[in-house]
């Protein structure tokens, strides 16, 4: 196992910074270096370290996502108010919807094969936005219009509906049939989890104001409340549960409102703690990618997810109506919500693993979505920010 940690930092950041020097996002070069290190490849990971990928990706999230609560600047989002409400999953809606729509009629997928592979394709990916919306906030470009901080609201919930909506589809096929609990869940996980993690990271402030301890220390507290929370969460067997991973971004945003200025040394930590966490984050989604797939997918599922994310940014773009926001900054909005990775790695061979006939091309088109947009979806994001939104001079007064 020490030699495939050695692997994936020295070869990731080594393609990270090829990438870098080339104009490309890093990210394109750590997700290369899992494809190349990976079991359909070359197969220099040990075994041991891929059986907990799962949880080592699980960390990497919780580092950026609790990064992004302590950075996080609400007054922008207030602003738009019901737009941050619809982007949670009016664009996810309209991505199964354009699956529903092609994938019938161009892979010969029944309606309820279609709206599985809908519900694996639909999730955007945290990893790859969440970053980049952190690095939006820290260099302040549109920050005051709210749009980064819409992005990562509206991105951490999405994932939860289409989650919800893929089990009960999954469940559908298996002869279950699907809950009226189900859906209800997906506004009680989304308002628990916000629940919980202000109610968190208040406490935390408060503890932190009468202890005095390296911020260090506090860290690793956060950081273990947080793989409670998530623990907990995946134990949990009732009907209704809570988001863990909103908890998580709250408790930043819980302790920020509280104590401002040790949510800004914290901040500081987490950066430097994520320099580690998306080599290991990015190389591992890459390792899970077969590219032995990729040959058999073919012009029809290409059109497929091209058709769906058209729609998807069709989504966005309704959500966005009424607001203030100028052309450009739409345009980026509709740009930023489409990476995948992190879900359609840890749901799209669910299908296949339950032996449902679609399970095949499902595991195909999700790899496909991950190779396609993760990299293209962060170069876009990198190279447009300066030019489509605007830079907020008080964002540099405040920090």
């Amino acid at each position: 196992m020490l030699l495939s940690i050695a692997l994936i930092l020295l070869v990731g950041m080594s393609m990270g910074w090829i990438c870098r020097k080339i104009k490309l996002p890093s990210l394109l070069g750590m997700l290369c270096t899992g494809i190349i290190l990976g079991p359909y490849m070359l197969n220099l990971l040990d075994e041991s370290i891929l059986g907990i990928s799962e949880e080592l990706r699980k960390i990497a999230l919780v580092i950026i996502l609790t990064r992004a609560g302590l950075g996080l600047d609400l007054s922008g989002l207030k602003k738009l108010g019901r737009p941050a409400v619809l982007m949670c999953f009016i664009p996810a809606s309209f991505e199964i919807a354009g699956v529903l729509l092609f994938a019938p009629k161009l892979m010969g997928l029944t309606l309820l094969e279609a709206a599985i592979m809908g519900a694996v394709l639909a999730a955007v990916s945290p990893a790859v936005v969440v970053p980049r919306m952190v690095k939006l906030m820290d260099e302040g470009y549109g920050v005051k219009e709210g749009i980064p901080q819409l992005i990562l609201a509206g991105a951490s919930v999405d994932d939860i509906y289409v989650i919800v909506l893929f089990s009960t589809f999954t469940g559908m096929m298996q002869g279950k049939g699907a809950s009226v609990i189900n859906f209800l869940n997906i506004p009680i996980s989304i308002a628990g989890g916000i629940a919980i993690g202000l109610f968190a990271g208040i406490l935390l402030a408060y503890y932190f104001k009468m202890v005095h301890i390296r911020d260090t220390s506090k860290v690793l507290m956060i950081l273990s409340i947080s793989f409670v929370l998530i623990t907990i969460e995946d134990k949990l067997t009732t009907a209704i549960t809570f988001s863990a991973l909103i908890a998580i971004m709250f408790i930043g945003i819980g302790l920020q409102k509280k104590r401002e200025v040790v949510s800004k040394r914290l901040s500081v930590k987490y950066e430097k703690l994520w320099v580690a966490a998306e080599i290991f984050l990015f190389v591992l989604v890459g390792a899970t990618v077969n590219i032995g797939y990729l040959g058999k997918v073919g012009l029809k599922a290409f059109a497929v997810m091209i058709g769906a994310l058209s729609l998807r940014m069709f989504g966005v773009f309704l959500c966005l109506l009424g607001t203030s926001l100028k052309k450009k900054e739409r345009i980026f909005t509709m740009l930023a919500y489409t990476p995948k990775a992190t879900v359609q790695a840890a749901i799209g061979g669910i299908p296949l693993a339950l032996g449902f006939s679609c399970g095949d091309i499902v595991l195909t088109v999700a790899v496909l979505a991950i190779v396609f947009t993760a990299p293209i979806g962060a170069l876009v994001i990198d190279l447009s920010y300066k030019k489509l939104l605007k830079y907020d001079k008080i964002k540099d007064e405040r920090t």
